[in-house]
């Protein structure tokens, strides 16, 4: 999904976490444990990445952080929990991409939705490979699959708000449906991400900035005055 209305929120607390707390230990209170459970994460999401979720192996883990089974078991029980642990470290980045602090006045409407867009599709790009990962967890877990589908409700929820505040002040079409704009255009941004970042389709980060905020902007109708100046 865009993060479009983000300038909307000055919180995330609207957004599910990915993450189950009940599911993971207590972070160590050492210096030296923290920097073990660390290593372990890293090299966990290194293995899923390059081998796929399904066919990770738990020896390849703790290969490739250079510790031994019995230390993997000190901080973690199995494969799943690990696994809650790497999404609890990626899902920062994936929910916070480095918005800019746009002024809200000075801002028109479509360099708010560039700058959004161009957070997300960064963002996306740096997690490209655990976005995968995503997909083939959410395929055979019904639990995880519906935890995916609330978290990704939540941000169309959050673009209609902006949408709908747009409305209100006359710069855009004001027939169109605030949600079902929202969900048609914030999957038509996670698709192009998917397909150019995930798949490896050759389309450079400004060239999907640029069609999608056109799109977004052709979409919405916004007027003349949300456009801003010429430049």
């Amino acid at each position: 999904m865009t993060t479009t209305a983000r300038h909307e929120a000055s919180g995330e607390e609207d957004i599910p976490s990915l993450v189950d707390p009940s599911a993971l230990r207590e972070p160590p209170v050492t210096p030296r444990g923290a920097r073990t459970r660390a290593s372990l994460v890293a090299a966990a999401r290194t293995v899923f990445e390059r081998d796929g979720y399904r066919d990770s192996r738990l020896m390849d883990i703790t290969a490739e952080a250079n510790c031994s089974a019995g230390t993997f078991y000190t901080y973690f029980s199995d494969k799943e929990e690990i696994l809650q642990a790497v999404l609890q470290a990626a899902q920062d980045d994936m929910l916070h991409p480095g918005m800019p602090r746009l002024d809200r006045e000075a801002s028109s409407p479509v360099a708010v939705i560039e700058a959004s867009n161009r957070a997300y599709f960064e963002a996306y790009k740096r997690n490209a490979k655990m976005m995968l990962i995503l997909d083939e967890v959410a395929a055979s877990d019904p639990n995880f699959r519906q935890v995916r589908q609330r978290r990704a409700r939540a941000f169309v929820e959050r673009n209609a708000r902006a949408i709908r505040k747009l409305q209100a002040e006359g710069l855009a079409d004001r027939d169109l449906d605030p949600f079902m704009a929202a969900l048609g255009l914030s999957g038509m941004v996670g698709r192009m991400a998917h397909f150019a970042l995930a798949l490896g389709e050759d389309c450079s980060i400004d060239d999907l900035v640029r069609a999608s905020t056109r799109l977004w902007a052709n979409a919405l109708n916004l007027t003349e005055s949300a456009a801003g100046p010429e430049r």
